[in-house]
């Protein structure tokens, strides 16, 4: 697992106002009814993010996730990846995911994410300029695929991503879809991770570079797999940096 159930994200360094924050569905390629969460920012940048979580699914962590993004000028929809295996309802304390990470469809989810990006698209959604995913551990593996699923996105972004090599739930390596992504990357990692080595990282990058793709990758030294987290202090220099090198790859300003 990602984080402790009661980690919640560090404060973004822009402090704005949000609005319409709330409890959202969304209607997937096939008609699928798919759980979300939108916040609207109060002073729009022109970005829009869509945020994919963790195997936890849409915990409260990436609600307010969304409602930090809209703080900083960002319109922003977390999306849940088991609508077709857990329905829509909120999941109780102790949620089993891991049936549900087994059960993933690599199509599906693809589709679940571009409703989420569609989302952004529209007024509801707050007519976002320029599109974005950014996904955490197994979300952002998700987000990384992204930049080859032809949703026009500007930029993807993965923290902690595992970028190579396969996974249990069946999702391409994002290494090996390089040739046919179509957008800037921007990945960053903990250094003291052992789930994802400096092998792994260089062979991401590596990928990237021989396919011509725009990128960069930020390693903090010290931190651990899951380091942006507002209770862990130790790290807040870390997740301070990682909301800048984020906002930046936005191009969302002050």
């Amino acid at each position: 697992m990602c984080f402790d159930t009661d980690s919640r994200p560090p404060l973004p360094p822009i402090r704005g106002g949000a609005h319409d924050a709330r409890l959202a569905e969304l209607t997937s390629r096939d008609g699928t009814r798919v759980a979300a969460y939108a916040a609207r920012a109060d002073a729009p940048s022109g970005a829009g993010i869509a945020i994919i979580p963790d195997v936890r699914g849409l915990h409260p962590y990436y609600e307010e996730l969304a409602l930090r993004f809209a703080e900083a000028g960002v319109d922003a929809v977390s999306v849940d990846l088991y609508a077709r295996t857990a329905g829509t309802s909120p999941r109780p304390d102790g949620f089993e995911y891991e049936p549900h990470v087994r059960q993933l469809d690599p199509g599906a989810v693809n589709d679940d994410v571009a409703a989420a990006v569609e989302f952004l698209r529209t007024t509801e959604g707050g007519e976002a300029t320029r599109l974005f995913t950014v996904g955490f551990c197994l979300g952002g593996r998700v987000s990384l695929l992204q930049a080859a699923s032809g949703l026009g996105l500007d930029g993807v972004i993965g923290m902690y991503p595992w970028p190579v090599g396969e996974h249990r739930s069946g999702l391409p390596a994002p290494a090996d879809e390089a040739p046919r992504f179509a957008c800037p990357v921007l990945a960053l990692y903990g250094g003291a991770d052992a789930g994802i080595p400096e092998e792994v990282r260089n062979a991401f990058d590596a990928a990237l570079d021989a396919s011509g793709v725009q990128h960069r990758s930020i390693v903090y030294p010290n931190a651990p797999h899951s380091f942006f987290d507002r209770k862990a202090a130790e790290f807040a220099d870390a997740s301070e940096d990682a909301w800048r090198q984020v906002l930046d790859f936005m191009a969302v300003t002050a």
